[in-house]
């Protein structure tokens, strides 16, 4: 074989190896792409108003708890059989106004004098989503209700019944408790009482919130995650009696004006008599009468003219 021959063999020859190394790494590529689909895992990246738990294990091991992956964080590689949860970071409502997309219809509640009201409202919060803590909420209170987000971020079902839960049931209680200290007729018509009603409630409704979440759970609307929980924020409307106390009320109120009115007629007839009186006792019952005609137009008064002639025409008729 000459030198070129020889040269031209070779590099043939390393032109095959070339492509089998390329068909090699492809295979490879192919191989683990086809291997990482297999083995379940997947790949997650959260949202800024999102946090999500990340619990491991799955078919061959214990599941637990892995890490907290915070808001706004890039994709995140969960492994074969891992679980994430996601939950809402930020503010949230719990809307019992009983309009379209509340979570709640009104709150009823029973005044000092047995009657009946309803109470529209809301309370804002955020869910305390402290590592640890968020965990604890989870493991006892949202797994129960399935109270985490669903596949596509939005709130779950479970989220609303757990917020009628640990919200509306300690609502309840507070503003039956507070209302008892009140009648009917000042919580609707009284802005006094109506405030200090709206202090018993909020204190009342704090206090049994915590005791039935067992937990720092629910914060202030501004809580980040670090420092003092805080407080719910309570905005709660006038309680609203049924219709027809309403109804009777404002009948009250109309007859109570009327009354008020005609007493005041009657205190300008008692006057006017007795300027009458007066008049009769200076000028006379005749005198009396024709001063009221002058007064009221239906008498001509004319002046007498010193020569004490006096010319009168005819009052021209229209």
């Amino acid at each position: 074989m000459t030198k070129k021959q020889d040269g031209t063999a070779g590099s043939a020859a390393r032109g095959g190896s070339r492509r089998l190394l390329k068909w090699f790494i492809a295979a490879v590529v192919a191989v683990v792409g086809l291997g990482f689909a297999l083995s379940g895992c997947s790949r997650v990246s959260t949202q800024p108003d999102e946090v999500i738990l990340h619990y491991a294990g799955g078919t061959f091991e214990a599941i637990a708890f892995d890490r907290c992956i915070n808001p706004s964080s890039g994709a995140t590689l969960l492994g074969p059989g891992d679980t994430g949860y996601s939950y809402p970071f930020g503010q949230r409502t719990f809307d019992f106004s009983g309009a379209e997309g509340a979570e709640s219809r009104p709150i009823s509640i029973v005044s000092k004098d047995n009657v009946e009201m309803q109470v529209a409202g809301s309370a804002t919060f955020t869910l305390n989503t402290h590592c640890e803590t968020l965990r604890r909420f989870h493991e006892r209170i949202g797994l129960k209700f399935g109270a985490y987000a669903d596949g596509d971020g939005d709130s779950s079902s479970g989220w609303t019944k757990m917020l009628n839960f640990y919200f509306k049931q300690p609502l309840d209680r507070a503003m039956d408790a507070a209302s008892q200290e009140f009648e009917w007729r000042k919580l609707f018509n009284d802005p006094n009482v109506k405030q200090q009603w709206e202090q018993r409630v909020g204190q009342l409704a704090r206090q049994f919130i915590k005791e039935t979440a067992g937990d720092d759970y629910f914060c202030s609307p501004n809580y980040g995650g670090v420092g003092e929980c805080g407080d719910v924020v309570l905005t709660i409307q006038k309680p609203e009696p049924p219709e027809s106390l309403v109804n009777a009320l404002a009948a009250e109120q109309a007859a109570k004006a009327e009354n008020a009115a005609q007493t005041q007629r009657n205190a300008k007839v008692r006057t006017e008599l007795e300027s009458i009186k007066d008049l009769v006792g200076v000028l006379g019952p005749q005198g009396a009468v024709l001063w009221k005609a002058i007064q009221d137009g239906k008498v001509e008064v004319i002046p007498v003219p010193q020569d004490g002639n006096i010319t009168i025409s005819p009052r021209r008729r229209d």
